[in-house]
């Protein structure tokens, strides 16, 4: 084989080696965006961080009037890759570098004419020695979490008309979608703080030197109100930003933090718990928040009480901190819902829905549509062009009636007749209502409390007393799988078979003997209605061509049902199918396979899962919620809520296109020069220097930052000559 021909084997090696690392990736996945939202009728660059994230070219939000596009991915480098660049940034600055590994002597690399291959440009050498410089400037050896340390920049673009809220941000790969992440429209200017690098690492003993180096004038901002700012807690930071305020402005300072990003695996308590705190011109601390009752993100609602400025101030609660540390701030004389009365309605049935909260006057709750089903839909309020924060409404198909005091003891309990929805409310602390039913000897009655999961502030307690007193049933939490961002199950629950014929009374409460405007419920008295819930994990997943994957369906069964179900897809696309899969009484996950007879997707598909199950002489049939099986503090798991199921096949042979290619590679060379060269490198080149695997990784570092533009193809060129002859 001759030393051309050789060179040519290298070169597929390199392909080959790349092309199993991307088959080998992992799941794409994206860990924070920054800043994660930005104001309606604007364009701002995003920062993600992650990893498995190779080739990505799209980037999916949910709902209308949002448009979003890849500008740059910065994957993570390794050391020899840095080594490489600063090779090359040396020769970019000086022309003729000492000791280069290609000296004068050896034959320079030319075309296939045999003219000298043309030279950088001066432009074209500045603008190559700025990237390579703030790539290099970027590089963290040890990073603080490395699945967060590949970055892709993404341009938004928020019509003026975008709704404002939360949405779902995913990006897409050749082999994949990512997980979602929230990602806000807002109303209010937006002021982002420069992007957080990469953390590094801390050393025990040597913490200091992790710090981040914030020069003095980036620690605290002016702000103009209303607006909403952007940053990334660094470990050990305090951000700070003063405003000026007018006498009797109702302000609401209000955090998305922990809603951002509900979980980090290795951090404890599992989330980033900033902390609030407002100051005079004079620095007295006028009011401080670390959490929204049961919420972990704070909320500061503030009367000025003069004209002036003031300051308000967030950091952790713990003084942790590293660029997934994402945080959201709102300010202003913003329309915010406290609580609202009823918490839910039965299907149909138009009901007045009372509000509290700040700078609601003249505002209007939008209820739900008048043909909505049964479930958890979120309501706003809109007061003058302005949107509120979202509020959860249920409806469902049992009768309703509404709480009446006095109902403090069984003498004055109030009657009901099952079944029913009871919409009540803890009005003051140690409150608790009791309500009274007759029952069978024999019959099983459930009595449950839906509060927490609709954002109430109780954490309930439900106690069942028979005819003579006696207790008979008590409970206080009950764990909700369904219910992912809730980490306090409080919401309560009982299923009791009555011993005896009479009335029976059931008791609420709260368990900390709180109660107010915030402290409502609905409550569930009737017999068991057996149904199951569904959740599929994870909400993305990649088919190789003609090909099959798994995703795991968990199964959420309620009042005691018992009964097999059966799973499959709902009205499946053409080229995707999955063989139904029976789940017996005992089981509550199931592994359901998808198929597809395509050889690839141009864009993800969204795919629905359901289950069906045959329940008191009637198919129920249930639609499966896409979920992200999260983990909490290295130990607890949560399936979070997705809005939907995207499936992605790729052909597994398929290359994309190269982003650059090398013309002076791409041309035949004489064995000669070849030779010449490889003497040149290492005059004793008889012997191979390196084995075919570093060889093999070395060129695919070389084809990678060539492709990325951080190469010139000179230098790239030369470092595969090196390659060839140390082989």
């Amino acid at each position: 084989m001759t030393r051309v021909q050789w060179l040519a084997v290298l070169g597929l090696a390199a392909w080959l080696a790349t092309s199993s690392v991307a088959m080998a990736q992992v799941r794409p996945y994206i860990g924070y965006a920054y800043p994660a939202g930005g104001q309606q009728g604007t364009t701002f660059q995003v920062r993600l961080g992650g990893q498995g994230l190779d080739d990505v070219h799209g980037v999916l939000v949910t709902g209308p009037g949002v448009q979003a596009r890849v500008v740059e991915y910065h994957r993570r480098l390794n050391p020899q890759e840095i080594q490489l660049l600063r090779e090359q940034l040396k020769e970019l600055k000086d022309p003729a570098p000492a000791g280069s590994s290609a000296p004068a002597s050896a034959p320079a690399p030319t075309t296939t004419a045999g003219k000298p291959a043309p030279k950088v440009a001066e432009g074209e050498r500045l603008e190559l020695t700025a990237k390579i410089e703030k790539r290099a400037a970027e590089y963290v050896q040890a990073p603080a979490c490395a699945s967060i340390s590949s970055i892709v920049l993404v341009e938004v673009t928020l019509a003026a008309g975008a709704h404002p809220g939360p949405r779902e941000l995913r990006l897409v790969t050749p082999r994949g979608v990512s997980n979602p992440l929230q990602f806000h429209v807002g109303q209010f200017p937006e002021v982002s703080r420069k992007p957080m690098l990469s953390a590094t690492i801390q050393v025990l003993g040597k913490e200091a030197l992790a710090l981040r180096k914030r020069p003095a004038d980036e620690v605290e901002q002016q702000i103009t109100l209303p607006c909403t700012v952007n940053g990334q807690i660094a470990s050990g930071e305090v951000n700070r930003y003063r405003f000026t305020a007018r006498k009797g402005q109702r302000l609401v300072i209000s955090t998305a933090a922990r809603q951002l990003i509900p979980y980090i695996a290795d951090a404890v308590p599992g989330w980033f718990q900033p902390v609030l705190t407002l100051y005079d011109a004079r620095g007295k601390e006028l009011a401080y928040s670390d959490d929204d009752r049961f919420k972990p993100d704070p909320l500061i609602r503030f009367v000025v009480p003069r004209d002036g400025e003031y300051r308000f101030t967030i950091t952790d609660a713990l003084y942790r901190g590293r660029e997934d540390f994402v945080y959201r701030v709102t300010i202003g004389e913003l329309p915010f819902v406290t609580s609202i009365f009823p918490l839910g309605s039965r299907v149909g049935n138009a009901v007045a829905i009372g509000m509290q909260g700040w700078n609601l006057d003249a505002a209007e709750l939008t209820p739900p549509a008048s043909d909505a089903g049964p479930g958890i839909y979120f309501l706003e309020a809109t007061r003058q062009g302005l949107v509120s924060n979202r509020v959860p409404f249920a409806l469902d198909t049992l009768p309703e009636t509404t709480e009446q005091e006095p109902n403090n003891d069984p003498t004055s309990a109030q009657q009901v007749d099952l079944p029913i929805i009871v919409n009540g409310r803890v009005d003051r602390p140690g409150d608790l209502d009791v309500f009274k039913f007759a029952g069978r000897a024999g019959a099983t009655v459930v009595a449950e409390i839906t509060a927490r999961r609709l954002d109430s502030s109780l954490d309930s307690l439900i106690k069942l007393t028979g005819p003579d007193g006696k207790l008979v049933a008590f409970n206080d939490d009950r764990e909700d799988p369904g219910s992912g961002l809730n980490t306090h199950h409080a919401d309560s629950y009982v299923m009791a078979k009555l011993p005896a014929e009479g009335t029976y009374c059931v008791h609420v409460g709260d368990v900390e003997h709180g109660g107010g405007e915030e402290y409502a419920y609905r409550l569930r008295l009737s017999a068991p209605e057996p149904d199951f819930a569904l959740r599929v994990v994870p909400s993305s997943v990649a088919l190789r061509s003609r090909s099959a994957a798994a995703v795991s369906v968990h199964v959420i069964r309620k009042d005691g049902f018992t009964g097999p179900i059966k799973l499959g897809l709902k009205a499946p696309p053409e080229g995707f199918s999955a063989a139904p899969v029976s789940l017996s009484a005992t089981q509550e996950t199931a592994r359901l396979n998808l198929k597809t007879t395509l050889t690839a997707t141009q864009e993800p598909v969204a795919l629905a899962i359901q289950g069906s199950a045959p329940i008191q002489g009637r198919e129920v049939v249930r639609q499966g919620v896409p979920a992200e099986d999260r983990m909490q503090a290295f130990l607890w798991r949560h399936l979070v809520p997705a809005e939907d199921l995207r499936v992605m096949v790729f052909d597994p042979s398929f290359q994309p296109p190269p982003k650059r290619v090398s013309r002076l590679l791409d041309r035949a060379r004489s064995a000669e020069q070849i030779k010449a060269v490889a003497l040149t490198v290492d005059p004793g080149a008889v012997k191979p220097k390196f084995t075919k695997q570093q060889v093999a990784g070395r060129l695919r570092q070389l084809k990678l930052l060539f492709e990325d533009g951080l190469l010139t193809e000179d230098f790239y060129a030369r470092k595969v000559t090196e390659c060839e002859a140390g082989q």
